[in-house]
């Protein structure tokens, strides 16, 4: 794209264009970054520079960037039918048969799916299908809904209540009565010198604690769920301590407190399983999920929901809650195109035994430089905290870094004073590599 065609493409978008998660006043004065193309783990923007996707978009684009299987069965899909709601006793054909793969890939026992748009959606249906529940079985009592510190559950009303980011409830006077915050197991940000100092397994042990003194102190017939990402994404790449999250679980059982994972980051791959759920044992009561079921490729999402859960809901009759575009074919076509791949090619093994040990290993690698505070990570996704004593950088280190990162041809997101890296499964080893070059010049200048 020329010169003169960018500048007024970049001006119509500032003129008119809100940009999620986005410093506008910011981005005019620097011009919008236009992105025109991707293949495998690149894409190129309108300049023609071509860049390395650390971050997989976002979270999400786990298959890399130009898959003709997906526009291929998109294509078909839409040319057969484009659309038809699942609303009214109705639906189609891709969307039973997704429901179906999905119910088969889940953990045991959660074999009904409920179709969403995204993320966000997907948490605000897990909200209302865990209402719903509750009054089905008499416990109409049971509204609040317990999540986490550094958590990221969405944008909706809702969601956003969940969320454990001031960046995201401060301006919209959030949380929502009833939205209550436990500790998470992250030790790092921790003010109280003592807690940091503990194992991180004792660490997790205090959090679960501080999670069952709330619980008692609201009443434990007033709390109706607790949502966990398995690892916190937006939030940080919080990883969990051994054992924390199947303790968190339990004691939800031991409460009647149904236990909703929210995976949609974790699940499809990312850590080197088809769900993190499956791999920790965690026997969930919901599974949400989107990003890495289509790989980006068309905006769906979905809740897995335990069988019992599912079934209280069918006798409970209507179930007045749904989108126009729950199950809409041609997205369901994607998402099977895509998990089609994912199985074909092995991706979850792959970042289980080969990509992702190595990607971890380079990871690692970097816990003694001088630059950084602490090393998380697990599977294909990783974050690093930033040091910079001297005062080098005004304002949070993060988007310095990542801004710093993309001006060397690679993409990774800034969070506060962390970097997060998560690329799509298909990543290769020399291609890790070109990734943590870029950052291991970027940490250098830091230092």
């Amino acid at each position: 794209m020329d010169s003169a065609a960018l500048q007024a493409l970049q001006r119509d978008d500032a003129d008119h264009h809100l940009h999620p998660f986005t410093p506008h006043r910011q981005m005019r004065a620097s011009g919008t970054h236009v992105i025109t193309g991707g293949d495998g783990v690149y894409l190129e923007d309108a300049t023609g520079r071509r860049m390395l996707d650390g971050i997989a978009g976002l979270w999400c684009v786990n298959v890399g960037y130009g898959r003709s299987e997906i526009v291929d069965a998109v294509e078909q899909q839409m040319r057969q039918l484009a659309y038809y709601c699942s609303f009214f006793n109705s639906t189609t054909e891709p969307a039973i048969r997704l429901a179906t793969k999905l119910a088969r890939l889940a953990p045991p026992g959660l074999g009904h799916v409920f179709f969403t748009g995204s993320g966000s959606e997907s948490n605000e249906t897990a909200l209302k299908l865990v209402r719903g529940y509750h009054i089905a079985r008499g416990q109409p009592r049971r509204t609040k809904v317990i999540a986490r510190r550094y958590a990221y559950h969405g944008v909706g009303l809702g969601s956003t209540s969940l969320t454990g980011l001031d960046t995201c409830l401060t301006p919209f006077g959030l949380p929502l009565p009833g939205f209550l915050h436990a500790p998470a197991p992250h030790r790092y940000e921790d003010p109280d010198p003592k807690r940091r100092a503990m194992s991180p397994e004792d660490y997790g042990a205090w959090c679960v604690d501080e999670t069952r003194k709330l619980i008692e102190a609201e009443g434990p017939d007033t709390v109706a769920a607790v949502f966990a990402e398995p690892v916190q994404g937006a939030g940080g790449v919080i990883v969990p301590p051994a054992g924390y999250l199947t303790a968190l679980r339990e004691l939800c059982r031991e409460h009647g407190i149904l236990f909703v994972a929210d995976e949609v980051i974790t699940a499809f791959g990312r850590l080197g399983g088809w769900f993190a759920s499956s791999m920790w044992s965690l026997e969930p009561d919901l599974i949400s999920t989107a990003k890495g079921l289509s790989s980006g490729y068309l905006p769906i999402g979905a809740v897995m929901v335990r069988d019992e859960v599912a079934e209280t809901l069918h006798d409970a009759g209507y179930l007045a809650h749904g989108f126009t575009y729950s199950g809409h074919p041609a997205t369901c076509a994607a998402a099977l195109a895509n998990l089609g791949i994912i199985e074909r090619e092995n991706l979850v093994g792959y970042v289980a035994d080969d990509i992702g040990p190595y990607f971890q290993a380079k990871l690692q690698a970097f816990a003694g430089h001088p630059a950084v505070g602490e090393v998380r990570g697990l599977g294909l996704i990783g974050a690093l905290e930033l040091l910079d004593n001297r005062g080098k950088v005004e304002g949070p280190l993060g988007p310095w870094f990542a801004e710093r990162t993309r001006e060397k041809g690679v993409i990774v997101r800034g969070i506060r004073n962390l970097i997060a890296v998560s690329p799509p499964l298909v990543i290769t080893k020399p291609e890790v590599d070109e990734l943590f070059a870029a950052v291991s010049a970027t940490l250098d200048e830091l230092a």
